[in-house]
């Protein structure tokens, strides 16, 4: 009320002040009057809001935290969090107000206390936040607790140890099982977050935590409804009828009015339709009562507004793509509105083409011919687009479609005649020799063409199909006056045309193709135009016969690709539902980079100032200095002062090769497998699993470390099976078993060998990285129960023995690779023995990583570059430059590659022996 008694809303305090207004400030921050002190902080406020330098008034607004009045407090609180890193000296003097306040009688201010200290990122503070933080864990009110709850990630991502020493992770746990649905939600956020930035599964997930985090469902708020959504989207069902039990817990949350309660559980019950659908044909009518239950919570978030309805449709495209029949009696609900925004009509155009069907084809082509009329061009391309894909996708309807398209034309709209004449061609590659009939039409169009593609395509019709055109010559010469002029893509596809009218009737074009070849081979600066034009001379003036061949020969036709997300990538993203990835249609490491770091020691809140491993006397090159030199100033394949590795093995000499790892003399023993928990026993039957993988005398290992925790049947026979992978790996035998059997309490170490099988191999998607995930499926033989689990392989175990590459031919590698295939990052907090280039040379050996040469970096006192060179066991080469600064626990890493998609995982990999001790 004093506010308003002095005339006006907060909006008071951003206005201009009167010079000197910094000793005015102060001088109202220290006067004894409340409302004065309280308008005095919203004035500082206010100026640091607007960007405003007002640190000069640290103390004076630290002195206002002694009060009792909590609007003051929560202003003087947010101040301190603004300042604290540019004054940490300064911003010690609260530490005793914290303390104080974190013991106060009032909740809100212990809660107000505990929270500001874990916003203030300042080493100093944080060794002050320790105490407070666990007697908040264990508060008596729970919006201390639930507040507390969320500072321990805030903790974790300052530092870690602190967490793990103080047992804060367990505590945490102890509040899932808490009587308020607000802190259990707030401790699953905060362990969601943990589990997120360190890469371990701190979550744990047990039936009795299940229990209880469906129990808070119904009675948390909806944000903490979501945070739970999300961890039980992430737990694997152990048989079909427990997703069923959780499915029916959760699908009440189809119906709430908060749009991303609704995508979070539709993600639950999506990923645990999955499970159900692997246990047989005996869930068979639940799932399509469940895909029932799907339609209309989805349909409903269409009516909201138009960045829901845009995010509700990404997710939709990636459902359908899924799971088609949920939504397969629904398009007309995807029917474009006038008043859409683009980004939203857009979006329907894709979701109508993945549901069109021969029921409805019709009306679905009324709709997109209405939108042909529209006056937003990209639109109505698209429209015109669409009516293509659908005659691509049905065969039936094809005709329909070319016939709409025809209409189209008769319009004489310039981009509506150009872009059906585009996917007219896509039509007449997907059937040869069917709707040939309507190329005079498209003849009678060439006037009004004038863009590359359109021209390009028109042009492919013509060579195509030159025999049945009486003027094709004619119609090819008219592109022919402005060859020069054109684009690539019509030039490349003019020369094509004209060969094979040329093969088709040599008699009338001969002089034309000698024009064209000249064109191509003698005028252009194009090197791809001249390439195919020397080709196609050769061949022509060779053998005519075996040009016939090549030329014209048969082609495959191009396939539908409504669904064109490769099934492993669609299954990440839709376990991705209502997160940023599933807009993007990315995996969160296509768009995230996170910093890699050890799960217990490293500082998870490293600010930017902090990152760069030379510290203040920073000379080490960054990242983008890489292409220039590698090295900080030389050319980075000017090998002149290069120290070579004399033990480099040669291909003239393989003596330093006939052992496993080019050790020389005995045979080095394999490395050890990195062992990783990948089953508990809630999920197996009393079993625990560890797994992990290595390579021994050439063969890749599948490491496993059964343990026995709690079931009567001894472990004797499992069986063992693969899904597919981008590695192509399936088991030798699929039979382990154990001898002796493994009693409850004991355990024992079984190894699968794993080997390469084509039909196993996932293609990986251009431009997308290979996923290191590999799924497999285990059978206890003793008690029928089936399991899954998921590891990430290591790349390391797939080096094989004969990857050190000649100087020369690495030299002669690593220039021929594009800039754009190289990979860069940064490895920090590196043990002694990853600093030191003669340890490192050592360490890779072993895992058949090795050493080609090393050279001192001009100019730059203390830097040092090595370069590696390894092979796959399926022939994939990779080069690695690391760099080295002398006194710097860190490296650089500098990874070139053809194959792109692998070299993520390869750069992972020697940033995971780098890191190893």
């Amino acid at each position: 009320m004093a506010l308003k008694d002095q005339g006006g809303s907060d909006s008071r305090f951003f206005t201009t002040q009167k010079k000197g207004e910094l000793h005015e400030l102060r001088t109202e921050l220290h006067s004894t009057d409340r409302t004065t002190k309280v308008d005095a902080v919203k004035k500082v406020i206010a100026s640091m809001t607007v960007g405003k330098d007002v640190s000069g008034l640290f103390t004076d607004v630290l002195n206002c935290a002694q009060t009792g009045n909590i609007e003051l407090k929560k202003l003087v609180y947010l101040y301190l969090i603004n300042y604290a890193k540019s004054q940490p000296e300064l911003t010690l003097l609260a530490v005793n107000t914290f303390v104080k306040d974190a013991n106060d009688r009032n909740p809100l201010i212990r809660a107000l206390a505990v929270r500001t200290m874990g916003c203030i990122r300042v080493d100093r503070i944080t060794e002050y936040l320790c105490e407070p933080l666990g007697r908040a864990l264990r508060d008596d009110d729970p919006y201390v607790r639930k507040t507390a709850a969320v500072c321990v990630a805030k903790l974790y991502d300052i530092a870690p140890e602190l967490v793990q020493e103080r047992g804060f992770i367990e505590t945490l746990h102890d509040l899932i099982s808490d009587s308020n649905p607000s802190v259990v939600a707030n401790g699953v956020a905060a362990l969601s977050e943990i589990a997120e930035t360190s890469g371990r599964d701190v979550m744990k997930i047990s039936a009795s935590v299940l229990q209880k985090l469906l129990a808070a469902l119904n009675e948390c708020t909806e944000w903490g409804q979501v945070f739970i959504l999300d961890s039980l989207a992430k737990y694997v069902p152990g048989d079909a009828r427990e997703a069923e039990g959780i499915i029916e817990r959760v699908t009440p949350r189809l119906q709430h009015a908060n749009s991303a309660v609704v995508m979070s559980a539709v993600k639950v019950i999506l990923s645990y339709m999955d499970v159900m659908a692997a246990g047989g044909g005996a869930n068979a009518e639940n799932i399509r009562a469940l895909t029932r239950k799907l339609a209309p919570p989805l349909v409903t978030l269409l009516n909201s507004e138009p960045e829901i309805q845009y995010v509700a449709l990404r997710n939709i495209n990636l459902i359908v793509q899924k799971r088609p029949s949920i939504l397969e009696n629904e398009i007309k609900v995807f029917f474009c509105k006038y008043n859409d925004p683009i980004y939203v009509k857009m979006e329907k155009l894709e979701i109508i083409i993945k549901l069109v069907s021969e029921k409805n084809i019709d009306q679905v082509l009324l709709e997109l011919k209405e939108y042909a009329t529209e006056v937003d061009v990209d639109f109505v391309r698209k429209s015109v687009s669409a009516i293509g894909r659908c005659a691509v996708k049905l065969e039936r309807a094809a005709e329909r479609c070319i016939g709409v398209l025809l209409e189209l034309i008769q319009t004489k709209v310039n981009y509506v005649v150009q872009e059906s004449v585009i996917v007219i061609k896509d039509i007449f590659r997907r059937y040869p020799n069917r709707y040939e009939s309507i190329i005079a039409t498209l003849c009678d169009n060439l006037d009004t063409l004038d863009e590359p593609q359109a021209k390009a395509s028109m042009i492919w019709i013509i060579g195509e199909y030159a025999e049945r055109i009486d003027n094709a010559d004619e119609l090819l010469e008219t592109f022919l006056e402005t060859f020069e002029e054109e684009d690539p893509t019509v030039q490349l596809q003019l020369l094509t045309a004209t060969v094979k009218c040329f093969l088709k009737n040599p008699e009338e074009t001969q002089d034309m193709v000698q024009r064209v070849l000249d064109l191509a081979t003698e005028e252009s600066d194009n090197p791809d135009l001249r390439d195919r034009g020397f080709i196609y001379w050769r061949l022509l003036s060779t053998d005519p016969e075996a040009a016939k061949l090549v030329v014209l020969g048969d082609k495959p036709v191009i396939e539908d690709d409504t669904f064109r997300l490769e099934p492993n990538l669609l299954n990440v993203l839709v376990g991705q539902i209502a997160t940023l990835s599933s807009i993007y249609h990315k995996p969160p490491e296509a768009f995230v980079v996170r910093a890699k770091r050890s799960p217990t020691s490293d500082v998870m809140g490293m600010d930017d100032d902090e990152e760069d491993i030379g510290g203040e006397e920073e000379d080490y090159e960054d990242e983008n200095d890489v292409n220039n030199g590698g090295g900080g100033g030389g050319d980075l394949l000017d090998m002149g002062g290069l120290s070579v590795n004399d033990n480099t093995p040669s291909s003239a000499d393989d003596g330093g090769m006939s052992d496993l790892f080019g050790g020389g003399g005995g045979a080095a023993a394999a490395p050890e497998a990195r062992m990783s928990k990948v089953c508990t026993p809630e999920k197996s039957g009393g079993i625990e699993l560890w797994a992990g993988f290595r390579q021994v005398g050439g063969a890749v290992k599948l490491e496993l470390d059964i343990r026995n925790i709690s079931s009567n049947v001894p472990v004797s026979n499992l069986a063992i099976q693969l899904n597919k992978n981008a590695f192509g790996f399936s088991p030798g035998s699929q039979q382990v078993i154990c001898n002796p059997p493994i009693p409850m309490g004991g355990s024992g170490k079984q190894t699968v060998e794993l080997v390469n099988n084509p039909n196993m191999l996932v293609q990986v998607p251009a431009g997308q990285p290979a996923s290191p995930q590999i799924q497999v499926a285990v059978k206890n033989m003793a008690t029928g129960l089936v399991f899954y689990f998921a590891a990430n392989f290591a790349f390391e175990a797939l080096f094989s023995s004969d990857g050190a590459l000649e100087r020369t031919a690495f030299i002669e590698s690593w220039k021929s690779i594009d800039d754009q295939k190289e990979l860069f990052s940064t490895v920090s907090d590196l043990p002694p023995s990853s600093t030191d280039i003669d340890q490192v040379a050592a360490k890779f050996q072993g895992y058949n990583i090795f050493l080609i040469a090393r050279r001192p970096v001009p100019n730059a006192v203390g830097q040092e570059v090595a370069y590696f060179s390894m092979k796959t066991t399926t022939g994939m080469i990779f080069m690695a430059e690391l760099t080295f600064k002398q006194g710097v626990n860190a490296a650089k890493v500098c990874l070139k590659t053809e194959n792109i998609a692998y070299g993520v995982q390869a750069k992972i990999a020697l940033e995971n022996l780098l890191r190893s001790p």
